[in-house]
């Protein structure tokens, strides 16, 4: 058996399901959590399915979050989507089902679960959701709404399909899931859209942002500077591709501090492999696409030393 065709099995067999995604969600991680939801509503009405993590505000048009007690989880099959690390699952019940499966498109650097579907190549797992319908579409049902959160999903982590990870198949699957009824242009424009504190944000990164000859640059936005925009940490998602709008980055970071005084940094590249870099500061993700944790701000500087490092190798070999 494949491994799509074990986790079918488990879904077939199990009477409750539970979908986890990851903390801070992006689109991906909400879309394919109630994508798949969707489908598994649709096709199993006599199950119970449940979606947990916390519930944010400015993602309730892609769906709401259930809250279930403990004891939901006996004898239950768990799946994780889009989660590449443990520590990263929204609500640590996960473990406590009977079942565990992991399907995800970061690298299996953390590898956990009964049953992994792990494919780094594909451009979201709002994507691997679809595919999987399409294995078993004679015995799955996709609904509009489904089809609505997963194309979200996709337009959300391919970044409006200009990221590397976008391929034929990315666009195929897209394609087929705007022939659903709902409102492509809408999503878009959703996510797209941003409010007057995020738009003054984003001309402080554009101005305070420090590019370095070699390509690298990287923007660090303490609590001090966060504090007169009243953003919460997950808003500042939204400025993190605008350094790659600039011709002269090659490579950036965005350094958002914490609470804890620590620094959650959002790395990205046009070229650089940057993931290794993150696996040092207690991260990891994509090549192109990576987060990690500075400890402090006198980490800083040898945190952007090594970033140069990586960049200066990826220029010689040029």
């Amino acid at each position: 058996m494949t491994i799509q065709e074990q986790i079918f099995s488990a879904i077939k067999e199990y009477d409750t399901i539970i979908i986890h995604r990851h903390k801070r969600p992006d689109p991906d991680a909400i879309g394919s959590q109630m994508g798949l939801a969707a489908i598994l509503k649709a096709s199993f009405p006599e199950k119970k399915i449940f979606c947990v993590g916390k519930q944010y505000k400015s993602f309730e048009w892609l769906g709401v979050t259930d809250e279930i007690d403990d004891d939901v989880y006996k004898n239950a099959l768990v799946i994780v989507v889009d989660t590449a690390n443990q520590p990263r699952v929204s609500d640590d019940r996960y473990n406590q089902g009977k079942m565990l499966i992991k399907i995800d498109h970061h690298p299996n650097d953390d590898q956990f679960g009964d049953l992994m579907w792990v494919d780094d190549e594909a451009s979201s797992t709002s994507e691997l959701i679809t595919v999987f319908y399409e294995l078993f579409e004679d015995q799955l049902k996709m609904t509009d709404n489904a089809a609505r959160v997963l194309y979200a999903g996709i337009v959300g982590d391919t970044g409006r399909f200009k990221y590397p990870a976008t391929t034929s198949r990315t666009f195929a699957i897209a394609a087929k899931l705007t022939e659903y009824d709902f409102d492509a242009s809408a999503i878009n424009q959703i996510e797209d859209e941003i409010d007057l504190p995020l738009a003054h944000l984003a001309a402080y990164v554009y101005n305070n942002l420090t590019i370095h000859e070699n390509g690298a640059a990287y923007v660090v936005l303490s609590n001090e500077v966060l504090e007169p925009f009243n953003l919460g940490d997950e808003s500042t998602s939204a400025v993190v591709p605008l350094p790659g709008n600039l011709k002269e980055v090659v490579s950036w970071a965005i350094l958002v501090e914490q609470k804890d005084e620590t620094f959650r940094v959002r790395l990205r590249s046009k070229g650089p492999q940057i993931n290794e870099l993150a696996k040092k500061y207690g991260g990891g993700g994509h090549p192109l696409a990576s987060g990690a944790i500075v400890e402090s701000s006198q980490d800083i500087d040898s945190f952007i030393e090594d970033l140069d490092i990586v960049v200066d190798r990826y220029q010689d070999n040029l």
